[in-house]
């Protein structure tokens, strides 16, 4: 159990995974969002996973960003010989892959502040104060959203939200191969390379990671973290599908 240093008004349970595919995770968040639209009084969430190599656009994105050819009529899954999906989020192409630790806040912003930007910048902060941990100086730049360290993007943030419920999140560069960013624009942004934490922290992982993120969370949001066992996530998939 994690807490924070503020009074906490809320619990949020953490959902601590492994290697996980992108439309498992996927379907999981969208069940829990739908849930805690049916019924706002249940806990926040926050999953922390890994992916396998994945590339992700959100729903407005420019395909151009892409370096390789896709099935532009694709919806979701686009034939490219690369895994690649459409999806709900915001922002632009993105890449996942293990070795990067992505974290799914499933938020009931009517506990908080019913503010995008203000949760966008609290995203932000968190993964500031995790860098902190090893004294590192995370940044913002104005205009664009995610954090730098020392001009090299370290961390991703897309976010959607529906009745004030979240879902997706942020993706954290700790110590993956870095060679499948080469295949795109990251967020659409050409002129500042992506970074890992491995670059300036030696032998990091992300169970490492994981502990001081979720107690960051804890501290930003003034909430009880509290580490849970999820019921039936691998079912879901097969459930939306019937």
């Amino acid at each position: 159990m994690i807490h924070s240093n503020k009074p906490h008004k809320n619990r949020c349970l953490l959902y601590n995974q492994g290697l996980m595919p992108y439309l498992d995770a996927h379907a999981w968040q969208r069940s829990l969002l739908n849930q805690r639209i049916h019924d706002p009084n249940l806990d926040d969430v926050l999953i922390l996973l890994e992916h396998p190599p994945v590339y992700t656009l959100g729903q407005g994105a420019n395909s151009d960003f892409l370096k390789f050819d896709i099935d532009p009529s694709a919806a979701l899954r686009v034939n490219s010989g690369y895994d690649v999906h459409r999806v709900e989020r915001g922002g632009e192409v993105t890449y996942h892959c293990p070795g990067q630790l992505v974290g799914y806040p499933i938020l009931n912003l009517q506990r908080y502040q019913k503010d995008l930007h203000w949760y966008l910048r609290q995203l932000e902060e968190v993964l500031i104060r995790l860098l902190a941990v090893y004294k590192l100086q995370g940044e913002r730049i104005p205009g664009f959203t995610g954090v730098w360290l020392q001009g090299r993007k370290v961390a991703a943030i897309g976010i959607k939200v529906s009745r004030w419920i979240t879902m997706h999140g942020f993706a954290l560069n700790v110590c993956p191969d870095m060679t499948g960013f080469e295949r795109i624009v990251p967020c659409g942004i050409s002129d500042k390379p992506v970074g890992s934490l491995a670059e300036w922290i030696t032998n990091v992982t992300c169970e490492e990671v994981r502990f001081y993120l979720a107690q960051s969370f804890a501290e930003v949001f003034g909430v009880e973290v509290v580490e849970s066992q999820p019921e039936k996530i691998f079912q879901i998939r097969t459930q939306e599908s019937e």
